[in-house]
């Protein structure tokens, strides 16, 4: 799962100290996937973060989501989505996107002053459709190879160019940059359980899968393509059904 309110520096350093440690043991690693050169490691931190979601992640997601009504579930839904959104017009600034750009600073304007801070969805109802890009898109657009599949200990799935990309992102993502620690937890903790509490609905098709950690490798790489490609895939990449944007 996303557990996303560690402090930056603390989040980075890990990360160069994880990546570190990766590229010293290749050799060592029985490769049987080229884009899963470190599958053993992977797989041993896929069960870390399985059993720390049945014993905290699910439990907690589970009761928020018993006295949380779900009209206020999508209002929440809405206003983190709008809260990130300039993450998104500032990727689509970079791929050389302009008029989405535009359409997108459009949107999100309308959200935050018409819908109440985000919390409503007027944009959409306008012919303004969301978009969703992050720096990992973009490192693709620029010919940024995939790199190595990664398994990170809280964090999830990633490939080396989507961790690339999320680090660059959280630079501009408030939820992060709040200067109340107390809101800053609260506001994150709010967010991390309604991320959870939305993946619960996919838990039975994981759950019945053969191999649940090739599932959720295949449909990761498999959602980065569908999106780098904005939605113009092939038969071999169909569309799957989980959405790893919070990972």
């Amino acid at each position: 799962m996303n557990v996303l309110f560690a402090k930056k520096p603390i989040l980075i350093i890990f990360t160069l100290i994880l990546l570190s440690l990766s590229g010293c043991s290749y050799q060592n690693e029985l490769i049987n996937d080229p884009i899963d050169p470190l599958e053993n490691r992977n797989r041993s931190m896929y069960a870390f973060n399985e059993n720390l979601d049945e014993a905290i992640l699910e439990p907690a997601a589970d009761s928020y989501d018993y006295i949380t009504p779900n009209f206020l579930q999508k209002g929440f839904n809405n206003f983190f989505d709008n809260i990130n959104y300039p993450v998104t017009i500032i990727n689509q600034l970079l791929q050389g996107n302009i008029g989405k750009s535009l359409q997108d600073t459009l949107r999100f304007t309308i959200n935050t002053t018409i819908g109440v801070f985000g919390l409503f969805d007027p944009a959409s109802s306008m012919g303004l459709p969301e978009h969703d890009e992050d720096f990992g898109q973009t490192l693709a657009v620029w010919g940024v190879k995939e790199g190595p599949y990664l398994m990170l200990p809280f964090f999830g799935p990633k490939t080396l160019r989507s961790l690339t990309g999320d680090l660059t992102d959280v630079l501009f993502n408030p939820l992060l940059n709040i200067d109340d620690t107390n809101l800053k937890i609260k506001t994150n903790l709010i967010n991390i359980l309604q991320d959870r509490s939305d993946l619960s609905t996919l838990e039975e098709e994981l759950d019945n899968s053969f191999d649940p950690y090739q599932y959720i490798k295949d449909s990761y790489i498999q959602n980065r393509k569908y999106k780098i490609n904005n939605g113009n895939i092939t038969e071999d990449d169909e569309e799957v059904d989980f959405d790893f944007d919070d990972f």
